[in-house]
C-alpha cells in the first residue's frame, strides 16, 4: 500500500465541483453519497487498487456537474479511468502489482447471464437498482469514482486490460486514456449504425464522444463523415483529420449533407449528443431533447440504422416540460417506422471492442488523442476544465492526478 492519502473530484451543488481530500480505497464498499444501501458493506476480495495515471472528463459527468440529474452532493466523479496496479484483493489470480491497465467505464461481474453473452453494460449484479452500472456515476449503485489519484475496480481479473508491453504503453498514453469510454462509445455507435467500407456518416455533435465516433467511422472505412454540431470550434476539430462538417445553428442539417454529397441522405448515423439537444437554426439557442434522433430518422435512407450511444435518462430535473422530467420526449417513431430504421441504444458494452482498438493504437492505425484533441492538465485543475468544457472547449480534459502525462500531450 502506497500510503493512505487520496485526493479527488467532488460533485458539490450545480455548476460547482471541488478536489478533496478522500478515503483511500479498501476491499469494502462504504456508505456515501449515491452509495444504494444494499451495496453497503458488500466484500471486494477480488478488487484491485491502482494508482490513477490518467482519469478523463466526460460529457456524461457535465450532464451531472449541469444539475440536469439526482447526483447527490459529495459524489465522486470520474468513469473514465487508466492506472497502476498498486494492490489487488486476495481473490484476484491473474492481475499483478505493477500491471498498467486500462478500465472500462462499465462495472460488470463477469458471471450473470448478460456478462457472460458480453452485454456488460448492462450486469445484473453489480448495481441493486437495476442492471447496468459505472464508476462515480447517479443511480449507478455507489461505486466510488475514479477521478482520483487512487480507485478499486472490483472484478479485477475480469475488467481490467492489460497493456502488453509498459514502455510502449507510456508512449502513447494519452491514446490509451481513451479505451475507458469514449473510443469504444464512438466506435460501438458506428458498428451499431451499421458503418463499413464506403458508407456515408453522419455523426451529431463534436463533442469527444462525436469526434470518437468520427474517428471511427473512418478506421471502420467509411467514405464521407459528416458532423453537425452547434460549435465552431469543435466542428474546426473534426474537419481536422478530414470530416465534412454541417453547422446546424445555420439550419436543418438535411438541407447542408445534400450540398455535400448530392443527395438528403446517409446511409448510418450516430447520435453523440444526447437529451441535452438543442435545435436548428432559428432554434438553436433552445433545448429540444428529441431534435437529434429526429433528425437522424430524417437524414437516414430507408433501411439504414441509427447507433445512439448518447446519454438519455429516466429522470431530468432540468428539463423544459414534465414529459421530459420523466425522459419522455416527443420522438418521430413513425417516420423511423415508415423507413424501416434499425434503432441501437444503451451503455457501450467497452469490454467488447477495448482490445482490438487498443491493438489499432499501438501499432499506430489510429490517432484518437489527436482526433479529439485530448489535452492533459492537473488534478488540481479540475474545476477550471469542467468550466472550460462546458463553455465549449474543443479539447478532451484529462486529469493527471500523479504529474506522469505532463510530456505525453
Amino acid at each position: 500500500m502506497p500510503g493512505n492519502g487520496n485526493r479527488g473530484v467532488v460533485y458539490e451543488a450545480p455548476g460547482k465541483v471541488e478536489v478533496h481530500e478522500l478515503d483511500y480505497p479498501g476491499f469494502e464498499l462504504k456508505d456515501g453519497p449515491g452509495v444504494n444501501p444494499a451495496n453497503v458493506g458488500r466484500k471486494l476480495p477480488h478488487a484491485a487498487i491502482l494508482k490513477v495515471v490518467a482519469t478523463n472528463i466526460c460529457g456524461s459527468d457535465q450532464h451531472m456537474v449541469r444539475g440536469r440529474t439526482t447526483a447527490p452532493a459529495g459524489l465522486v466523479l470520474g468513469h473514465e479511468i487508466t492506472g497502476e496496479v498498486v494492490e489487488t484483493g486476495p481473490g484476484v489470480e491473474f492481475v499483478k502489482t505493477g500491471d498498467l491497465v486500462s478500465v472500462p467505464f462499465n462495472i460488470s461481474c463477469g458471471r450473470c447471464r448478460n456478462c457472460k453473452e458480453r452485454k456488460t453494460g448492462i450486469c445484473e449484479n453489480v448495481n441493486p437498482d437495476r442492471p447496468g452500472s459505472a464508476y462515480g456515476y447517479v443511480d449507478m449503485g455507489g461505486w466510488v469514482g475514479g477521478q482520483a489519484e487512487y480507485a478499486l475496480v472490483p472484478y479485477a481479473d475480469w475488467n481490467l486490460l492489460k497493456f502488453p508491453d509498459k514502455d510502449q504503453a507510456m508512449e502513447k498514453i494519452l491514446d490509451l486514456a481513451m479505451l475507458a469510454d469514449i473510443f469504444p462509445t464512438g466506435f460501438h455507435g458506428c458498428v451499431t449504425a451499421g458503418v463499413g467500407p464506403g458508407s456515408t456518416v453522419y455523426v451529431a455533435g463534436a463533442g469527444p464522444v462525436g469526434l470518437a465516433a468520427a474517428a471511427s467511422a473512418f478506421l471502420l472505412g467509411a467514405a464521407v463523415v459528416i458532423v453537425g454540431d452547434l460549435n465552431k470550434e469543435r466542428l474546426d476539430q473534426a474537419h481536422s483529420f478530414g470530416c465534412e462538417t454541417v453547422n446546424v445553428a445555420l439550419g436543418e442539417p438535411r438541407d447542408q449533407i445534400e450540398q455535400i454529397l448530392g443527395v438528403p441522405e446517409v446511409d448510418c448515423a450516430v447520435d453523440a449528443v444526447g437529451f441535452e439537444a438543442h435545435g436548428h437554426g432559428r432554434d438553436a439557442a433552445e433545448e429540444h431533447p428529441a431534435t437529434v434522433l429526429n433528425t437522424l430518422m430524417d437524414v437516414t435512407r430507408a433501411g439504414g440504422a441509427l447507433g445512439i450511444p448518447g446519454l438519455y435518462v429516466t429522470g431530468d430535473p432540468g428539463a423544459r416540460d414534465e414529459a421530459a422530467k420523466q425522459g419522455s420526449l416527443s420522438i418521430r417513431i413513425g417516420l423511423g417506422w415508415a423507413k424501416s430504421h434499425s434503432f441501437f441504444t444503451g451503455q457501450c458494452p467497452v469490454m467488447m471492442y477495448n482490445r482490438r482498438l487498443m491493438m489499432a493504437i499501438l501499432n499506430d492505425r489510429v490517432r484518437i488523442a489527436e482526433a479529439v484533441n485530448a489535452t492533459p492538465i492537473p488534478l488540481d485543475a479540475a474545476p477550471q476544465g469542467y468550466h472550460e468544457f462546458d463553455e465549449g472547449a474543443a479539447r478532451k480534459y484529462v486529469l493527471d492526478p500523479h504529474g506522469v502525462l505532463a510530456g505525453a500531450a
